[in-house]
């Protein structure tokens, strides 16, 4: 053994065994030393960052952001929805199943723990009967959750929600009724009007009449016999008395 090795060799020995004094290389100690520092970024950024409101981007918020995109890709088909009586009606029909499907998702993320899956009801009333504490009406679904109710026993949805989610859940709440699903919440409320099953259309315009009328002023229509311009008529005519040519 060379006095070289001698020198790399440790002096401690192991059942007749020795080893050289090889020190771990640099680049692992960056390696080793960059990850302790890069962990302890990582927890302060997103764990103790969103209990301080600094954070500018957590799990949470990546999801939440990828869902509010994916909604404005699918709401792009249909535009901004109004809370009305006709747009509820509409989304009511088996055409809008799809949409009224959306409703459904909104209610079993945000509903489903107060109203159950099914809509009969644990802490808050059942949605499957004809009785309601809070509505009269179709649109009042849409106010009583976008802003709550009974004191804030009902959650106020509107700045959580997308206003078509707003509105497609309502629907979906709309379609509950009529099941009378037994709940273990007592009979609570009124009993109010069913809703209605579509709107009323206007009464179209009598076009026919219109044209009717207009072909009667049409100067350009030679059966038109309302043209005071007939020579024939005489009617406009001021009497003037008779010249008699008479010779003296």
């Amino acid at each position: 053994m060379s006095r070289d090795e001698k020198d790399r060799l440790m002096d401690h020995d192991f059942d007749g065994i020795q080893e050289y004094d090889n020190p771990i290389p640099l680049w692992l100690n960056l390696i080793l030393f960059g990850t302790i520092i890069f962990s302890l970024l990582y927890y302060l950024y997103f764990q103790i960052g969103p209990l301080l409101g600094t954070s500018g981007w957590t799990v949470v918020e990546a999801y939440e952001n990828a869902k509010a995109e994916n909604l404005r890709m699918r709401f792009a088909e249909i535009g901004e929805l109004q809370g009305d009586e006709a747009t509820l009606i509409r989304y009511l029909q088996p055409e809008n199943s799809e949409w009224l499907a959306v409703g459904q998702t909104v209610y079993r993320t945000h509903c489903q723990s107060c109203h159950a899956a099914n809509g009969s009801g644990l802490v808050g009333p059942n949605l499957t009967n004809d009785l309601y504490k809070s509505v009269e009406n179709l649109t009042d679904l849409v106010k009583v959750i976008a802003e709550g109710a009974g004191n804030g026993a009902m959650p106020a949805w509107r700045t959580r929600l997308h206003p078509n989610e707003l509105t497609l859940v309502s629907a979906y709440v709309a379609s509950l009724r009529g099941q009378d699903l037994p709940s273990p919440r007592p009979p609570e409320g009124k009993e109010i009007p069913r809703w209605p099953t579509a709107m009323p259309e206007a009464p179209p315009e009598d076009s026919d009449a219109a044209d009717e009328e207009s072909d009667l002023s049409d100067p350009s229509d030679p059966s038109d016999t309302s043209d005071t311009s007939d020579t024939s008529d005489t009617s406009d005519t001021p009497d003037t008395p008779a010249i008699l040519d008479t010779e003296p």
